[in-house]
């Protein structure tokens, strides 16, 4: 198997569940697993999180909600990847794990965070017919480290700087000058502002994986990264001392264009028709209810008109102390590659 058959093989399975809106652009760009979002808490409220982001899930979300956050927690999540598609898929799986700290010599806190995704095992064939030459396993891998510190004491601001290791196929053929490996960097930033005029609101903004193309092949057909833009709103529409209910709403815009480097493709982005636009973003809406901080009950819906990914989801969690256990299940039409597809995750605060 030629190793551009190979990536584009990769590209398509990515592309058939992250359920990013526009299709040219997730086209041209790479490492699309920087896209899954993590932690079954946000999960089952329909992925939105930017505005709330209030545990270690932050370095993911928006770096910027570490800044109201003390002390030191750890989270993991597991989930077997599109289980819809069958044996095909059965050896996918998606890990992540984040932990975070506040320093009060840095005057802010810490984020660290590893996330790896599983692509299962491949085989090489021969140019002449199904003959198996080798075997290789594809994945992908990417380590954060973010810091957020408070300007004022309703507004804290987050960066987060990521290396990126894709490793599709680790051969050559042909006439190809490289092999289906490829390295990048990037960056985040993120805001988080909680209303002081309207006491339980706060917005949020996380623009990520900023950074230069990365190349598997060579330098020409170096591909862009998902550069993201995510803006929300959250409001604690009832906060007691045993009950509390949270509302959050969320928009998502991926600012590829082509080819372009992700600074020209920021501005080219938002040169379409409003129109355009509109239907190139992902919506989500999503409610948290929490009982004595021990229970807690998620629903939410996701909707993305272009890319045909509609869904709701559900969620539920389970407090002891300082460890929680969160379970997430997307509730996608029989057939779709999400159907089915449950994420488990774990917190300890200590």
């Amino acid at each position: 198997m030629k190793m551009k058959k190979i990536i584009t093989l990769m590209l398509v399975i990515i592309m058939t569940f992250t359920g990013v809106a526009n299709l040219f652009a997730i086209s041209q760009a790479a490492v699309l697993f920087l896209l899954i979002s993590p932690g079954a808490r946000s999960a089952g409220m329909g992925e939105s999180f930017v505005a709330i982001a209030d545990d270690a899930t932050a370095v993911y979300w928006n770096p910027a909600g570490l800044a109201f956050q003390t002390g030191r927690e750890v989270t993991f999540m597991h989930a077997n990847w599109l289980p819809g598609f069958g044996a095909a898929t059965s050896d996918m799986y998606y890990e992540f794990l984040a932990y975070r700290q506040y320093f009060e010599s840095l005057g802010g806190t810490l984020g660290a965070n590893v996330t790896f995704l599983n692509l299962g095992e491949m085989n090489e064939t021969s140019e002449d017919g199904p003959q198996i030459l080798s075997t290789f396993n594809s994945w992908d891998l990417a380590v954060s480290l973010s810091y957020a510190t408070k300007l004022g004491e309703n507004l804290g601001l987050g960066v987060g700087m990521r290396y990126i290791r894709s490793n599709l196929a680790p051969i050559g053929a042909g006439e190809e000058k490289g092999i289906g490996v490829g390295t990048a960097f990037a960056v985040d930033l993120g805001v988080l502002y909680k209303f002081g005029f309207i006491n339980g609101l706060s917005f949020g903004m996380n623009l990520s994986n900023m950074g230069p193309k990365i190349t598997y092949i060579d330098k020409k057909q170096a591909d862009p990264l998902p550069t993201n833009l995510k803006i929300g709103f959250a409001y604690k529409a009832l906060d007691t001392e045993f009950n509390r209910l949270v509302i959050a709403v969320e928009t998502n815009k991926l600012l590829v264009h082509g080819r372009d480097d992700f600074f020209k493709a920021m501005t080219n982005s938002f040169s379409l028709p409003f129109r355009e636009q509109a239907r190139s973003m992902i919506s989500s809406i999503g409610l948290e209810y929490v009982y004595n901080n021990m229970i807690s009950l998620r629903t939410g819906y996701y909707y993305d008109e272009e890319g045909q990914v509609k869904y709701p989801a559900f969620g539920a969690g389970l407090q002891y102390a300082a460890y929680r256990f969160d379970f997430a299940y997307v509730a996608a039409k029989q057939g779709h590659p999400l159907a089915d597809t449950m994420r488990f995750s774990l917190t300890a605060g200590f």
